[in-house]
This record gives C-alpha cells, structure tokens and sequence, in this order.
C-alpha cells in the first residue's frame, strides 16, 4: 500500500518539533500498511478487529473532527466520514456499528488514502501556524492525535493478524531475518519491602487522564519474577492437563473456556504431537525461550495459579518498574533491525532486578482498570477517551512488540476485557 506524499514546510521553535512529529507518526502508519493489498485492508474477522483502512480513516477523522473542525471556516473532507469513522464518542454523534466495519466496500482504499494527504495537507498548514490560529488548546489536541494514531498502528498489527491467521495460506504479513538459538533463562525473584509508595504521571511530558493523579499506595512486601513466562513453562501447563482441571480457572474463565473450546494460547496449532503458531512472519514452530502471548487474563491467571504463584497488581508492577530503563523490543527497533515483529527471548536478568519489563508482550496485572482517586475526566469529547470505559476491563503495562519505543512510558496504562486474546499479551509472575 502506497501513499501521496505531503509538502512540508520548515516551522520554528515547538511548532517545528510538532510538525516533524505529526509527520513522522503518520508516515509510520502508513509503512506498517505497505505490505499489505487492497483486500488485505478491507477485512474484519470479528467484532473486536476493524480492517485496516478503517484504522486509517479513523486516525485521520480524529485529526479532523478535534482539531481542524475547530477552526473557523474549514470545510469537512466529505460529511459522511463523521458517521462511518467516529468509533465511540457519543457527544460528537451517532456511529456506523462497529462490528459491521468490514461490510464497507466505500469509501475504497485509494480514497481513504486522498482522505489522509487532504488532513496532512490541512494540518501542516495549521501547525505551522499560518495566520496565528494555532492555539494551545489545539496544540495539545494534536499531540492526543498523534499518541492516538500510534495506538491504532498497534491495532493494525493485531488486527491484521487476526484476520492472516483465518487464512489456510498462511500468508506472512512482513518476514523478518531469524533470531539465534537462545537458552532458557532460569527464573528467579525480586523482592520488594513494604511501605507506602507513589504511582502515577506527574510532570509536564504527555500523558493519558487516567495515569493521573499521582497517589499513594501502601504495599505489603512482594516479589516479582526476573523473567516473563515463556512458551516453554506454558507448555508444561498444558501438558499438565491445565486446561481441563475446573480448580485452577475461575468462574467466568472456565465458563468461557469451555464456550469457545480453548486448549493453549491464540494462534498456537497443535501438530504431530508438537505445537506451531502463526506470527506475522508466517506458521512456525513454537519457541520455548520466548515470552507466551496472546493469552487472556482468564488464562494468566490460570496459570499463575498452577504455578503456586499470582499476577501482581498495578502497583506492584509500577514500583518494580520505576527503576528500569525503558528498553526492549519495540516494532519500530525491530523493524529498524530488520526483524520480525513478535515477541524475543529475553537476556538474564540483573541481580535482584526485572528483566523485560518492557516491551514484547503487554503484562496482565490483577487490578481492574479504574480510577485513581481524584480522576476526573476532561470535559468534551476527548473526555470519552478513557474514563468511560472503566468497568469489566483488567490493566496491562509496559507496552509490547506491537508498540512504539517513544508511545510506552512507565506510567502507561492498557486495558482489555479478560477474555480478550488478540492483543500481545502475556505474564509475570508475583508472590
């Protein structure tokens, strides 16, 4: 998939720094969807996916709807995007349902991509703050849409995979050059004191409103695991019959497990007494050293519980992390590397020390994704961007393979339902 290109002008000062990052995000985008055809980006293989070129028209609608409609006299790309590509915002009006996303043959491709120059060209023009209309308010609109945009790259890798994986071809998504051998690393613990600790965003860099505010918590003493569980532990769970032993699961896991006939993670298919995945580098044989995904939190919790261990809370996650550097395997450093774009056994940890705590695969924690205390969402629409959807969804930190280097941040909260499995996610132990 190709794209026009953009004129760019040279800004000043902060204006410049936003031009260049604006730019620089959207073009990621649409690097991510170069592999992929036409078709490719038209299909939706359930509720939870949306194809590809409606992530595409979405990010571009938010730019236009948030910022651009803002100004005075601007005219809409066409007045019906508003209802095909708004996805929940209520207050900026009725939605086309999502879960008929892939019923849209029109707007095509080619035309969501004159969508897209046509909002760049609109936006460079404002950011670059010609006649002075650039305000701050619309300064940090902007900066939400890029952060925004760079959630729905993630989605368009998750999601495309979803919709390959129904494929019988298998087709690979982007090949990628293959790792070494890598030995399993032994687990070990990290343990932290009792006492009462700040968690949350403070400080003037870019945040989401639910990473604030900073707050106390007070922790009884705990220990992490140095390592994520790995495709190898997981496969003695299943082995030893996890998935048919009610005792281990709870309630509305087991209930779910046996409605949609789990066995093991996502992706994995069993063969010849061994187990292969899909990656979007095609069907391969699974890798014991690496980090498992594409589990849900019904099966975290499973196996946590088979090991003698738990998943730690949000807060337990956040104090292990605030030390570590941020680190690890991101899809724009693997695709710099040329690698693929799937999660990478980890090196040894430090003594006493978490190893990959971010990125490759989003860690499940215990904590239902609520709240802090003193949230209030921001008023408007942007106020519907997190705060309503805190109810029946569990917290995941520290970013995956799918994710942006410069998107994670240590304060960042993800959230899914507990029986989603499509998303890179995987598991930490706690105790």
């Amino acid at each position: 998939m190709n794209s026009p290109g953009v004129r760019r002008n040279v800004g000043t000062g902060m204006n410049a720094l936003l031009i260049d990052r604006y730019h620089t995000v959207r073009r990621f985008t649409e690097k991510l969807c170069e592999p992929l055809s036409a078709e490719d980006c038209s299909i939706q293989s359930m509720p939870d996916v949306s194809p590809t070129r409606w992530h595409l028209a979405h990010t571009t609608w938010f730019f236009e709807t948030m910022v651009l409609a803002e100004m005075p006299g601007y005219q809409v790309f066409d007045p019906h995007y508003g209802y095909l590509f708004n996805s929940y915002y209520n207050t900026l009006g009725a939605q086309f349902p999502r879960p008929q996303r892939g019923l849209l043959s029109r707007p095509g491709l080619a035309e969501v991509l004159d969508y897209r120059r046509h909002v760049d060209e609109q936006m460079e023009r404002l950011l670059s703050d010609e006649g002075g209309r650039l305000t701050a308010q619309l300064s940090a609109t902007t900066e939400i849409g890029i952060h925004h945009e760079q959630q729905h790259q993630e989605l368009i890798l998750t999601d495309i995979k979803h919709v390959l994986s129904h494929n019988p071809l298998a087709p690979v998504y982007r090949s990628g050059k293959s790792r070494p051998p890598s030995s399993l690393t032994t687990p070990g613990w990290s343990d932290f004191g009792e006492g009462l600790r700040w968690i949350g965003h403070e400080g003037s860099g870019f945040a989401y409103d639910n990473e604030s505010p900073r707050h106390r918590v007070f922790l009884e003493p705990f220990a992490v695991c140095n390592r994520l569980v790995t495709s190898g532990d997981y496969l003695e769970f299943i082995t030893d019959r996890g998935y048919t032993r009610p005792e281990l699961w709870l309630s509305d896991g087991w209930r779910t497990l046996c409605e949609r006939g789990w066995n093991a993670p996502l992706y994995w298919v069993g063969q010849d007494g061994g187990w292969l995945q899909f990656t979007l580098t095609g069907l391969r044989e699974v890798d014991p050293t690496e980090p498992v995904c594409h589990v849900s939190y019904f099966e975290a919790d499973a196996f946590a519980r088979w090991a003698g261990a738990r998943l730690p809370n949000e807060a337990e996650w956040a104090v292990a992390a605030e030390d570590q550097p941020i680190e690890g395997n991101f899809v724009d450093t693997l695709l710099a590397n040329g690698a693929g774009i799937h999660p990478s056994p980890g090196n040894p940890a430090a003594a006493g020390k978490p190893a990959q705590m971010f990125g490759d695969v989003w860690e499940w924690t215990a904590s239902p994704y609520v709240a802090y205390p003193g949230y209030n969402p921001p008023p408007g629409a942007v106020g519907e961007y997190n705060g309503k959807f805190m109810c029946n969804q569990f917290v995941l930190r520290g970013g995956s393979c799918a994710t942006s280097s410069n998107h994670i941040r240590r304060t960042y909260r993800n959230f899914f339902p507990a029986d989603a499995r499509w998303q890179f996610s995987g598991l930490r132990l706690a105790r």
